[in-house]
């Protein structure tokens, strides 16, 4: 195929996707209307499912499935940094030598630290109930423990994030949202349907079904990611040298 004709071809392509993004938002509901067909429908199957927060219903139990899928795009991203980030043959490993780190900077990050944890933890935990969840989280509670670097050195950290169990963490995590949808199967429903577990008594941490079960593996499963990506990086930056006098 030469190139005039694959020009001519995403050509019609686009004409053809923005004719149907034109169509449909000519029949979107007036700004500030007062009709909202999927939100109103979404509020009601949470409010069903005794689910406080209806993002959190919508991502881990309406569209389940759809969150597999985003799972699985983290997922293959880290496994692909961690092939293509790996040591190769004309590298080595050069222990960095500590930075003197500023106290303002040392206390702020070692201040921060533990709260920051916290409130990512924290975020996971609640994700049925209040704004946040298992992405929100996860990245918040990740990222906590890289102030240890700021505000300590790269060997500080390297000794509370060990890389190779968080690579188990990511693996298992993602394991367990499918074994829930797996579950659902085995019990003669759909997969990932919310139907295994009672929906407990609303606005409480054991309320929603499955919908805790799945926060709760997102939220260990985007942690261990972000750790891994992280280390990954940050290997490259600091540790992995080209060798030299070849």
């Amino acid at each position: 195929m030469n190139p005039r004709t694959r020009l001519r071809l995403v050509a019609v392509g686009i004409a053809g996707l923005a004719a149907l993004l034109v169509a449909a938002c000519l029949k979107l509901p007036h700004f500030g209307g007062d009709r909202h067909p999927y939100g109103d429908r979404a509020v009601r199957a949470a409010l069903d499912r005794h689910t406080a927060n209806t993002v959190a219903s919508v991502n881990f139990d309406q569209r389940a499935f759809d969150t597999l899928g985003e799972m699985t795009i983290l997922f293959a991203a880290v496994v692909g940094c961690v092939v293509l980030l790996r040591q190769t043959r004309d590298e080595h490993r050069a222990r960095p030598e500590p930075a003197d780190v500023a106290p303002d900077v040392r206390r702020y990050a070692l201040l921060v630290l533990p709260i920051a944890l916290t409130v990512g933890l924290y975020l996971i935990a609640h994700g049925q109930l209040s704004p946040g969840g298992g992405f929100q989280g996860g990245v918040v509670a990740a990222t906590s423990l890289h102030l240890l670097y700021l505000g300590a050195d790269y060997r500080a950290l390297e000794r509370i994030r060990p890389v190779g169990l968080f690579e188990v963490g990511d693996a298992l995590s993602a394991s367990a949202y499918l074994v829930t949808g797996l579950a659902g199967l085995i019990g003669s429903t759909a997969f990932l349907a919310n139907t295994l577990l009672p929906y407990g008594t609303f606005n409480t941490l054991s309320s929603g079904g499955t919908v805790p079960l799945l926060n709760a593996a997102i939220g260990m499963e985007v942690a261990c990611a972000v750790v891994v990506l992280l280390a990954r990086f940050l290997d490259q930056a600091v540790e992995i040298e080209e060798e030299t006098g070849k």
